[in-house]
């Protein structure tokens, strides 16, 4: 009874240790900067191009394949609709995150991004899993973030 009682303690606080893991990848995010809301980025996205921000939410979406993006809504609850949240890159296709990551509290640095993506690009990402607002003739106008490195949390 006793060694039950003892493993039980452990592996309490074996789950309580885990569960505030900080699971990084890329560049270190600065732990003293202010972030910018989604909310923000998005309504007026060419503002920040240039210098890189940290954006926090939690993922409503990841690459179901190898986990090279990640969608990041506002941690209010939005569900990462084209219109509420951002696809999050990672730069020059640096890192990758776990495909178990939906659902996990994020925090990024780096840029927006503006573009019209093909309809092939749009294809294959809807396969993985992106939700895309579409034209009628297949492409996509989109704001992303390429981040130079992430935390995530759960």
């Amino acid at each position: 009874m006793k060694k039950l009682a003892i493993a039980v303690a452990a592996l309490a606080v074996m789950t309580s240790t885990f569960a505030d893991e900080v699971i990084t990848r890329g560049a270190a995010v600065p732990k003293d900067a202010k972030a910018v809301s989604l909310t923000t980025v998005l309504q007026d996205p060419a503002a920040y191009t240039k210098e890189p921000v940290v954006v926090e939410g939690v993922i409503a979406a990841s690459c179901t394949r190898q986990g090279c993006w990640m969608q990041l809504a506002p941690a209010d609850g939005a569900q990462g609709d084209s219109q509420q949240s951002v696809r999050v890159t990672f730069k020059d296709y640096g890192f990758f995150i776990p495909l178990q990551a939906k659902g996990m509290k994020a925090r990024a640095e780096g840029v927006a991004v503006v573009k019209t993506l093909s309809k092939e690009e749009a294809d294959h990402l809807t396969g993985e899993g992106a939700k895309l607002k579409r034209n009628d003739d297949g492409t996509a106008q989109e704001v992303s973030f390429v981040a130079n490195g992430v935390e995530l949390t759960k």
